[in-house]
């Protein structure tokens, strides 16, 4: 996601903290994908998150229907945009 200008200054992405100068959200738009940040949607998630867990990071998936958990609505609408798999 791009670095935009937003009423006090810049901002990385759609949602969270407003920079002062751009460079300072760059910085912070590099430190998120340094950190494994990919927009591959629910599905890329899902997997990147297993991959931890099965590395040991002592991460836990969420119990479906619990704060934070990817909801039934998610699931259909990434259903709606998933690439058919080669047979």
């Amino acid at each position: 996601m791009p670095v935009h200008k937003v009423k006090g200054g810049y901002k990385w992405g759609k949602t969270g903290k407003v920079y002062k100068t751009k460079a300072e959200a760059e910085k912070q738009g590099k430190a998120i994908y340094a950190s494994g940040y990919a927009a591959g949607g629910l599905y890329a998630n899902i997997h990147a998150k297993r991959k931890r867990i099965a590395a040991g990071s002592g991460e836990k998936m969420r119990a479906p229907g619990t704060k934070g958990a990817p909801s039934a609505k998610a699931f259909k609408q990434a259903a709606k945009t998933a690439k058919k798999g080669k047979k």
